[in-house]
């Protein structure tokens, strides 16, 4: 019996230090990757602006619904393995720049995702920034400490790196 108030109150312990760690990293972070492509920016700024495809080549994306516009803004929702997020179009500069943001405040991470391309010799260098919000400090800890800022944005630029060969 002694073993297993030993046992609860160590499992007590690491969960009140993931939330007290949690409650004081900062809401807001910003993490960035680039890769660079042999295509050049037109092909690429056809395959990230082509969300009705993103199935065929994100695995984590089941199926995309588009959505009517809020003003000039292009809205689109994204159903997979992430759960069903709502996307806006903040800016599209053509085979330049693409800004998407999480339109859902009912989630608890929110951000945006700058989509920079630049001409890298003979190709492309698509650099992708979150700027992400992670609202819920138990998911501040994992998206910092387990996940790490960076993977949906790695996992991202590998899926288009196959999708483009």
């Amino acid at each position: 019996m002694k073993w297993i108030l030993i046992t609860l109150a160590i499992i007590g312990l690491l969960i009140v230090a993931v939330v007290a760690i949690g409650f004081l990293l900062p809401v807001k972070h910003v993490a960035t990757r680039s890769a660079r492509f042999a295509q050049p920016a037109e092909k690429i700024f056809l395959a990230i602006t082509d969300i009705q495809s993103f199935p065929e080549w994100r695995p984590s994306v089941e199926r995309v619904e588009v959505l009517p516009p809020s003003g000039a803004h292009p809205r689109f929702r994204e159903i997979g393995s992430d759960g069903s997020i709502l996307f806006e179009t903040d800016s599209l500069v053509p085979n330049k720049r693409l800004v998407n943001r999480i339109a859902d405040r009912s989630l608890p991470f929110g951000g945006r995702w700058v989509y920079e391309l630049t001409p890298d010799g003979n190709g492309t260098r698509l650099t992708i920034t979150e700027e992400g919000e992670v609202y819920n400090p138990i998911f501040r800890f994992v998206s910092r400490f387990i996940m790490g800022h960076t993977r949906t944005i790695d996992r991202y630029l590998g899926d288009l790196k196959n999708r483009l060969g």
